[in-house]
C-alpha cells in the first residue's frame, strides 16, 4: 500500500501522525511511505531521518494526496484538503465528523473510506488511539492553568502548588477516566488539595489506586458538584458531552457561586457541552472570561508537546494501519470489530451512530455492511 504522511495545516498543529521509527517499521514490511516536505519538523524530524527510514519525500501535498493509497494524518479533513478525498483513498485520522457537518458532507459526497482514531475500540470497550492524547491533554489542562494564572497572563496570581504557610489550591477534576487521572497527577504532585468526581464507582477506584493521598474522590451529584464549585480554584473538566444533549453539567449561572477569578478548564472542549460556557480556543488565543471566571479551552492542547504527543500517536495508531495496509481495508474492517468501529463512512455510508444522531442524517450499519465485502 501506498501511504501518505501529510504536513498539518490546523493552525498551532505541530504534531505529526508517524515518526521516522513508524515509517520504517512500515517501510521493512514493504509499503510506501510518501513524505510531505517538512511534516516532522514541528515534532523535531528532519526530511533527512525520514529518507533514511526509507520514505520518499515530495514537495507538495497534492503530489502526495495525488499518488497515496491513504491519508496518515493527525487532524480532522479541512476544505482544502476535500478535493483529494474520492472512492479509490482511505482517510485515516482523527476526523470528528460529528462536530463538522461540512467536512461530513465531503466525506460522503466523495465515497472515502474514512476511519477515525478517535472511535476504534479494544477488547476493553475503551479507545486506545485517544487514551495517549487524553492523557496528554490532562497533564496539559493542569498545566495551562497552571500558567494562566499567573497574574503576568492575566490570571489572579494563585500558585497552583504547596506553599508553606498558605492553604494549598483547591482543583476539582470533572472525570477519572484518562484525562482526569493525567491532570491529577500533576496537579497532586504540586501538593493542591485535588478532588475528582465521576459517577463510575470501577473508574474511581481505579484511580484511586494509582493517585496518592491528596487526591480524593466524590460521586459526580448535583450537591457534590456544587461543593466543588464553591471551593475550587481551577475546575478541569475532562469528561466528553454526548453531542445530542441540549443540557449542561455546569450551567452559566453555577458560575456564580464559584471564586472570583477562578478558572475552568476544558479539555474536551466541547462548545455548550459539559460547561454551557465552554467554546473552542486556540493556542494563539486560549483564554477568556465568562461572568468572572477565566476559561481555557484551547481544542489541541497535546500539540504544545508536540514531539512527545507524535511518539505516542504514532505508536497508537501502527497496528491498525499494519492491518489496513496489510490486509487491504475491506478485508481489516471484516475481521477486526475495533477497527470496523472506527469507520466513519464508506462509499458515501455514514456508519458512525454519534455523528447521524447529530446532524440528522441517515446511518449505515457497519456490521451489516461489511457482510456486502
Amino acid at each position: 500500500m501506498i501511504i501518505g504522511l501529510l504536513k498539518e495545516i490546523k493552525p498551532n498543529e505541530y504534531r505529526v501522525a508517524a515518526t521516522p521509527t513508524t515509517v520504517r517499521e512500515l517501510t521493512a514490511r514493504g509499503h510506501q511511505v510518501l513524505v510531505q516536505k517538512d511534516a516532522g519538523l514541528g515534532s523535531g524530524y528532519t526530511n533527512a531521518e525520514y529518507a533514511a527510514a526509507g520514505a520518499k519525500i515530495l514537495g507538495t501535498a497534492a503530489e502526495v494526496y495525488t499518488q497515496a493509497d491513504l491519508f496518515y494524518k493527525v487532524k480532522e479533513m479541512f476544505p482544502e484538503e476535500w478535493k483529494y478525498m474520492n472512492k479509490d483513498k482511505i482517510v485515516y485520522t482523527y476526523i470528528h465528523s460529528n462536530a463538522h457537518p461540512e467536512e461530513t458532507d465531503a466525506i460522503l459526497d466523495s465515497r472515502v473510506t474514512a476511519i477515525a482514531y478517535e472511535d476504534i475500540t479494544d477488547d476493553n470497550g475503551m479507545f486506545p488511539l485517544l487514551k495517549p492524547m487524553s492523557i496528554l491533554a490532562g497533564k496539559g489542562g493542569f498545566l495551562a492553568a497552571l500558567h494562566h494564572m499567573q497574574s503576568v497572563f492575566g490570571g489572579n496570581g494563585t500558585l497552583l502548588a504547596n506553599v508553606c504557610g498558605i492553604e494549598a489550591p483547591v482543583v476539582t477534576i470533572i472525570g477519572a477516566g484518562n484525562s482526569g487521572v493525567g491532570a491529577a497527577e500533576l496537579a497532586a504532585g504540586f501538593g493542591n488539595i485535588v478532588r475528582i468526581l465521576d459517577v463510575n464507582p470501577k473508574a474511581m477506584e481505579t484511580a484511586k489506586a494509582i493517585l496518592p493521598t491528596n487526591v480524593s474522590f466524590l460521586y459526580s451529584n448535583r450537591e457534590n458538584l456544587v461543593k466543588c464549585l464553591k471551593d475550587s480554584d481551577v475546575v478541569i473538566n475532562c469528561i466528553m458531552w454526548p453531542k445530542h444533549r441540549k443540557d449542561h453539567l455546569i450551567n452559566r449561572e453555577d458560575l456564580k457561586l464559584m471564586k472570583p477569578s477562578a478558572m475552568i478548564v476544558d479539555v474536551a472542549c466541547d462548545g455548550e457541552g459539559a460547561v454551557e460556557t465552554c467554546r473552542s480556543t486556540t493556542h494563539d488565543n486560549p483564554t477568556y472570561y465568562e461572568e468572572g471566571i477565566l476559561h481555557y479551552c484551547v481544542d489541541n492542547i497535546p500539540s504544545a508537546f508536540a514531539r512527545t504527543a507524535s511518539i505516542m500517536l504514532s505508536n497508537a495508531t501502527l497496528p491498525f494501519l499494519l492491518e489496513i495496509a496489510n490486509k487491504g481495508v475491506e478485508k481489516a474492517l471484516k475481521e477486526n470489530p475495533h477497527l470496523r468501529k472506527g469507520l466513519t463512512a464508506y462509499n458515501g455510508n455514514l456508519t458512525l451512530k454519534e455523528t447521524a444522531l447529530k446532524q440528522n442524517r441517515p446511518l449505515t450499519d457497519a456490521d451489516e455492511l461489511v457482510k456486502t465485502f
